[in-house]
């Protein structure tokens, strides 16, 4: 049998209760929804041509609160950088890719404008899966449209998170 969202979810919950690190569950559920995206069947129950883009909650455990969120990217999409706050992230792509850059603030917290850096960019094909860590600064890029699973350790949009603002902060381009 394939591996599906059920037993994603189900070893989700047995890594985060495990008592290890938070380091270390994130990367054994990273592993895991590795294994889920390469299911044919579990991306065809999640994603088709139809999707429109956006997000679509597709699990929500509501002991530990994580969430399986399914995302269609339009082509030509970039996101401006961001972190989750104090929650974590877990990026996989079903189909085409993303291009992620992780940024990091090189003036000091004290200042009210932010000055970000890119410290480093790379893809993410089928299959792929990275682990974004509480207050870490990172951007999305679909040049291509892109069907991605994202795994966030509780709702997002309740919690305060940073927001890259154009008129306010600054990125520093690379020479």
């Amino acid at each position: 049998m394939a591996y599906d969202l059920e037993a994603f979810c189900r070893d989700t919950r047995a890594a985060l209760k495990s008592g290890a690190p938070l380091e270390d569950n994130l990367a054994k559920v990273a592993g895991h929804l590795s294994l889920l995206l390469k299911n044919p069947e579990f991306v065809a129950s999640a994603f088709n041509e139809d999707t429109p883009p956006g997000k679509e909650e597709r699990y929500h455990d509501p002991e530990l609160d994580f969430y399986v969120q399914a995302h269609t990217q339009r082509a030509g999409k970039s996101g401006t950088p961001h972190s989750h706050g104090e929650s974590w992230a877990i990026y996989g792509n079903a189909t085409s890719f993303t291009r992620m850059t992780e940024w990091r603030r090189v003036n000091p917290e004290s200042e009210e404008a932010v000055v970000l850096e890119a410290t480093e960019t790379y893809e993410l094909h089928p299959g792929d899966t990275r682990v974004y860590g509480p207050g870490v600064i990172h951007s999305t890029a679909h040049p291509e449209k892109a069907w991605v699973i994202r795994i966030c350790g509780t709702d997002l949009d309740a919690i305060p998170r940073y927001h890259f603002r154009k008129m306010r902060d600054r990125i520093l381009e690379k020479a």
